[in-house]
């Protein structure tokens, strides 16, 4: 199963799911548009971006589904990130989010990147850490059923 489409259908549908896993309001979702964007040139695919719709106060989100091991997944979201940013020149901030199903997928190094990491521009979030499905929005509920076993999902 491509963990990624259904993470882009979900945020398509559901946008708020986003900002509820990070934290934020999930009516911040209405100031978004969300897309999967291809930064051209060598061809990196971004999994998804929330672009903020006329303002610049809100920043652009990058997001990353990671569901599996991936030694160089910090080098090439930045590689990634930078591309867009470079290419487009937005006036908005910018963060970004990674997604993994448990914290033991998260196999890459943070070296050259932990000042991003520090500041929170860069977040992780385990899904399997989120808490349990009868104390979470349903929003993040329905995201952690992508990890639940069978049995829990039914």
């Amino acid at each position: 199963m491509k963990t990624d489409s259904i993470f882009y259908r979900l945020f398509q549908e559901f946008p708020s799911i986003f900002f509820e896993l990070i934290g934020n309001s999930p009516e911040e979702a209405n100031s978004y548009q969300f897309s999967s964007v291809e930064v051209k040139q060598t061809s990196f695919r971004l999994d998804g971006v929330f672009l903020p719709i006329q303002t610049v106060e809100n920043p652009i989100y990058f997001v990353e589904v990671q569901f599996q091991a991936d030694g160089e997944i910090y080098s090439r979201l930045f590689a990634e990130v930078c591309l867009y940013l470079r290419q487009n020149q937005p006036q908005n901030d910018w963060g970004a989010v990674v997604l993994y199903p448990t914290r033991s997928i998260d196999t890459g190094s943070i070296k050259h990147y932990r000042e991003f990491f520090t500041s929170q521009r860069v977040r992780r979030i385990y899904l399997d850490e989120l808490g349990e499905y009868t104390s979470l929005p349903i929003g993040i509920a329905t995201i952690q059923l992508i990890i639940a076993t069978k049995d829990t999902a039914n």
